[in-house]
């Protein structure tokens, strides 16, 4: 376990943490401590714990914001996979009758072929002792 001291509103602060997550506490720490600064400089001098809980506050507004955002994207992914599903199903279906047909069309031009072969035959034999 690694520790990592802060300074937040002027005061420091010695937190544990996971190793390798150091930076990112720390990057925390300093988001925090210019939220507080910020409200320190929109509303003057403030009871300290009064500025600290404002400053928490607005930042879990800020989450549950996010949260929310991330909510609805997840529905709109979630709408559009669906129409994509229901899509490629349509798509299917049509490849299939579209298989389906150019297998019919093939079998009747093959019918055809061989029904023109079998009067080229006849034909053929019918030139043939025509002319015995």
């Amino acid at each position: 376990m690694s520790q990592v001291t802060v300074t937040i509103a002027g005061k420091t602060y010695r937190i544990a943490c996971a190793e390798g997550e150091e930076r990112h506490l720390e990057g925390l720490a300093a988001s925090y401590d210019a939220r507080i600064e910020e409200m320190r400089a929109t509303f003057g001098q403030v009871d300290d714990l009064r500025l600290h809980v404002m400053a928490a506050i607005a930042q879990a507004d800020e989450l549950h914001e996010m949260k929310r955002r991330v909510s609805a994207l997840a529905e709109e992914v979630a709408m559009l996979n669906s129409i994509n599903v229901s899509r490629d199903e349509r798509l299917e279906r049509i490849e299939a009758r579209l298989a389906e047909g150019l297998q019919r069309a093939a079998e009747r031009i093959e019918e055809l072929a061989r029904g023109l072969n079998g009067a080229g035959q006849v034909e053929g034999s019918l030139n043939a002792s025509s002319r015995t």
